[in-house]
């Protein structure tokens, strides 16, 4: 194992203070318990948006922070959710007294973890409610999620929902923007390497020199087929239309088409890639009205891509293109 550390033991606490350091303006690091906290924060009268995870997904969670997205992000440890006092401070640090957003990706540790933050809030009579996101197509049930995963689809949830918080949008109306989210978004990811989890020391999975793993979860689970390692277009093509049979997608609908890098891809591939799924789109008659293309949702040095498409609507898209100032994303004024 080749990794740019010092000890498997420090790795989330050492990127933790670079990230505060290279972004000081934008965020906030809060090390015990560890929270990445928008460094405005609390906005009175706006609804705090907070989600988290397991650290090695980066940019997101804490990444994302910041004006027009998240107003905290709480990291655990690699691959591993974060515990119930981590939300809790997240809650403290960020409340505004409009109540509070958890956006929780579908994995048994994270549910749990953020119910039990969300019940000691509302014991505090702290106003909080819960969107779950479950966009991966490749499975229904697994070791690691009761149901399908959160993945791809927590990117524009988080951009998206934040913009609406940003804009005054009380909690219900964003509660209610985040569920049309979560019911018109659709993921699917594949590898043709493994990560390898700093304290663990080995590949997650083993794979051929030529074989890929199509399905895969962003915690280095493996998917649901081991097949030869095939061309661009074929890999497109196994992620596309398993995702767009799913909602279904049909001709006429306008989506936003999120290519992502499992943090090992470059982007040479990553940009052949959205190409031809925007191709294979044109052809069905979707169209593609917004894209985000990078390493956004990753795995570590996982060596793949996922595709996302959201269905937009006109507001979902206003929303998509509001301004946001984070670490990942910056566009608008």
């Amino acid at each position: 194992m080749k990794k740019i550390i010092n000890d498997p033991s420090t790795v989330v606490a050492e990127s933790l203070r670079g990230l505060e350091l290279a972004h000081s303006d934008l965020i906030t690091v809060i090390p015990d318990p560890a929270v990445v906290v928008r460094a405005d924060a609390p906005v009175q009268g706006k609804v705090a948006v907070i989600s988290g995870g397991g650290s090695g997904h980066e940019p997101m969670h804490g990444g994302l922070v910041g004006m027009g997205m998240l107003s905290a992000a709480c990291p655990g440890a690699v691959f591993t959710s974060p515990t119930p006092d981590q939300m809790q401070t997240a809650i403290e640090k960020t409340n505004g007294g409009a109540g509070v957003l958890l956006i929780v990706k579908n994995y048994t540790g994270d549910v749990l973890n953020f119910e039990t933050a969300a019940e000691l809030a509302a014991a505090e009579d702290i106003e909080v409610r819960t969107i779950v996101i479950d966009d991966d197509v490749a499975v229904k049930d697994s070791l690691y999620t009761a149901g399908r995963r959160g993945v791809g689809g927590t990117v524009p949830l988080e951009k998206i929902v934040g913009a609406a918080a940003e804009r005054g949008d009380d909690l219900a109306k964003v509660h209610a923007i985040a569920e049309r989210v979560v019911a018109g978004v659709r993921s699917m990811g594949m590898a043709l390497a493994a990560p390898i989890v700093p304290h663990v020391g080995d590949p997650s999975f083993d794979l051929a020199d030529d074989e890929m793993e199509v399905g895969i979860g962003i915690h280095g689970e493996p998917g649901r087929a081991r097949m030869p390692a095939e061309n661009a277009d074929g890999i497109v093509r196994r992620l596309l239309e398993p995702i767009v049979d799913d909602l279904p997608f049909r001709e006429g609908e306008r989506v936003l088409l999120f290519t992502n890098s499992m943090g090992g891809t470059p982007l040479i591939e990553l940009y052949l890639a959205h190409g031809i799924a925007e191709r294979m789109l044109a052809d069905r008659g979707i169209v593609v009205e917004r894209r985000l293309v990078g390493p956004f949702v990753t795995s570590l040095e996982m060596q793949g891509m996922s595709l996302t498409l959201l269905r937009l609507d006109d507001e979902l898209r206003e929303l998509w293109d509001a301004p946001v100032r984070t670490a990942a994303l910056r566009w608008g004024s």
